[in-house]
């Protein structure tokens, strides 16, 4: 596996967790624990001890010492905090997304994000990939999430994507003057080009390279769910960011530039809509995550084929094609044994919900143990925090939410989050 090399603000935030106050030691008493969720092992009555905002160690019962503060969850089910590997945590679709675009700046998305990286954290996600946003706005969130100065997740950003002139993640649809102010200088073309917006990507803060391989569902071009980027782009662009210690994930749909772009060198795949037998075989090969976002195929059918849609008519055609087929790529690729990681696109769909990726990864297929597992110990391998995150065993971080019910029988208790821990302070209760 390729070494990920951490931004400095994320490096930081995960070596040293941002203070709290709170007592030198926790005492969380719970009544079931799934402590490492790649086991499956359900354990009862055990403590976990917490100092700095790590678990230190497990107890059995139920135990504490004088001065020390106890957090009772002993009628509770406790997992690993949640991990959602592909948010847009600065913005949401609506109504008013395409006059958003012009009207919003970089400090207003910043404060948009605030508010949904609380209602992100509330919902039980204590670490979130965010895969294209306004670099300003999604690098300031982090800083000031990994600080504390704002409830949140802890954020592995990307900031602005890769993308081809004209394409996917390039400003569509408006007057050509406009275009050229709001065009973000990620966008590229050409091999040598693509190497520049890579490594400038890189220089101004990206943790992770995020790239469009294919055309998107809500850019409002014409332009189809195909291959973008020639493949000689896709080369240079895996080579430079690998070379800067950045893994590549990429936006792809239709099965060319899927095929492409892991074929260069990719480290993981996004929707991922037209999978086919040679993309498995390349996943499973290279052990490349596939993060299905099955929520966003699931959001934009519903709209484009509803009463109220909002897509512009390029965006319903896209929505209609794509939106039914998700749902049937992800059991084709759990049936083959393609590693999964969650992820829902939120920001497509609303903040705050992300937990209804769970519904849908079982209507994939997978069991409720395995969904659970994709949104901890595979997203925490897939980001590169194993030893920060997706587990309760000592040493990891003290981020841990709990629910009332059973969810390795019902995995839609997950939706119903009763109280959130992040680093070893209480966020929820």
């Amino acid at each position: 596996m390729k070494t990920f090399v951490l931004g400095a603000v994320l490096a930081a935030a995960l070596a040293a967790p941002a203070l709290a106050q709170a007592p030198a030691t926790t005492f969380v008493q719970a009544g079931r624990v799934l402590v490492d969720p790649a086991s499956g092992k359900v354990e009862t009555a055990k403590t976990l001890v917490i100092q700095s905002g790590r678990v230190v160690r497990i107890a059995d019962g139920y135990v504490s010492e004088p001065g020390g503060k106890v957090v009772d969850l002993k009628t509770s089910f406790v997992l690993p905090g949640l991990i959602d590997s592909h948010v847009h945590i600065t913005s949401q679709q609506g109504p008013t997304s395409r006059l958003d675009e012009v009207t919003e700046s970089s400090a207003q998305q910043a404060m948009d994000g605030a508010r949904y990286a609380k209602r992100t954290l509330m919902a039980g996600f204590t670490t979130v990939a965010d895969l294209g946003g306004d670099n300003d706005a999604v690098f300031a969130l982090r800083k000031a999430t990994a600080q504390d100065d704002v409830p949140g997740p802890r954020i592995i950003a990307a900031g602005s994507a890769i993308s081809v002139h004209g394409g996917h993640g390039d400003v569509n649809g408006f007057r050509e003057d406009v275009m050229h102010v709001l065009r973000p200088g990620s966008v590229c073309s050409g091999p040598a080009d693509c190497s520049r917006a890579v490594r400038e990507q890189v220089w101004k803060g990206a943790d992770v390279i995020k790239i469009t391989a294919t055309g998107g569902v809500l850019s409002n071009t014409a332009a189809g769910l195909g291959q973008q980027f020639s493949d000689e782009e896709l080369k240079s662009i895996v080579e430079s960011a690998h070379r800067m210690g950045r893994r590549v994930t990429a936006h792809a749909h239709g099965a060319d530039g899927i095929d492409s772009f892991l074929k260069a060198g990719g480290d993981s795949i996004e929707h991922g809509t037209y999978l086919d037998p040679e993309g498995i075989a390349l996943m499973k090969k290279s052990g490349a995550y596939l993060v299905p976002t099955l929520m966003a195929g699931d959001f934009v059918y519903r709209v484009a084929s509803g009463p109220n849609n909002f897509l512009t008519p390029a965006q319903s055609a896209k929505a209609l094609q794509a939106g039914p087929l998700m749902l049937a790529m992800a059991r084709r690729a759990h049936d083959a044994g393609v590693k999964i990681a969650f992820g829902t696109d939120t920001g497509v769909s609303a903040h705050g919900d992300n937990a209804g990726e769970f519904s849908l990864l079982v209507k994939a297929g997978l069991s409720p143990l395995e969904a659970i597992q994709t949104a901890t110990v595979n997203a925490a391998d897939h980001l590169q925090i194993s030893a920060v995150a997706g587990s309760l065993t000592p040493g990891h971080s003290a981020d841990l939410i709990a629910v009332q019910g059973d969810p390795l029988k019902d995995v839609e208790v997950l939706k119903q989050v009763g109280f959130v821990m992040k680093a070893g302070t209480v966020y929820k209760d």
